[in-house]
């Protein structure tokens, strides 16, 4: 499945850093920066969510929620979130449900082996729950960059 920009967001529900529930709907009415990423704490995702935390309040600012979404736990995302201070939730998508209902749960390949993992991928939505953007040549570095221009 293949989402385009102009349909509504998939719905989704997991849990994040402090163990509580969050889905689409929590967001309703506010714009989201839904953003998938491979792995807490290694290089690209975590100059990927530094770029979003040093520029939060421009998204605040834009009417921006941020919510990142990978395979970690709750307690992998709380040391993550505390060690980089970011000001975001994460959500643990340990059975990979959110992954796959936005299709960025994907085969990969890595010096000849085979995989499944994430494909960092970044999905703009509106107060009304439609994707605006879908970002997939992410630029970990200056991702805001990237998500603010778009």
């Amino acid at each position: 499945m293949t989402l385009q920009i102009g349909q509504p967001a998939p719905d989704f529900s997991a849990l994040n850093q402090h163990g509580n529930t969050l889905s689409l709907a929590d967001f309703a009415g506010k714009k989201l920066v839904l953003y998938f990423y491979p792995k807490d704490d290694t290089p690209g995702c975590t100059a990927e969510a530094c770029s979003l935390r040093d520029h939060y309040s421009r998204f605040l600012n834009e009417g921006y929620a941020i919510l990142g979404v990978s395979p970690d736990n709750s307690a992998k995302h709380l040391k993550f979130i505390q060690k980089y201070d970011l000001p975001f939730d994460l959500l643990a998508d340990t059975d990979q449900a959110v992954a796959n209902a936005y299709g960025v749960w994907v085969e990969k390949s890595m010096y000849g082996r085979q995989y499944m993992g994430i494909a960092r991928t970044t999905f703009l939505i509106d107060e009304k729950g439609i994707l605006t953007d879908i970002i997939s040549k992410v630029n970990t570095k200056a991702h805001a960059e990237q998500i603010l221009e778009a």
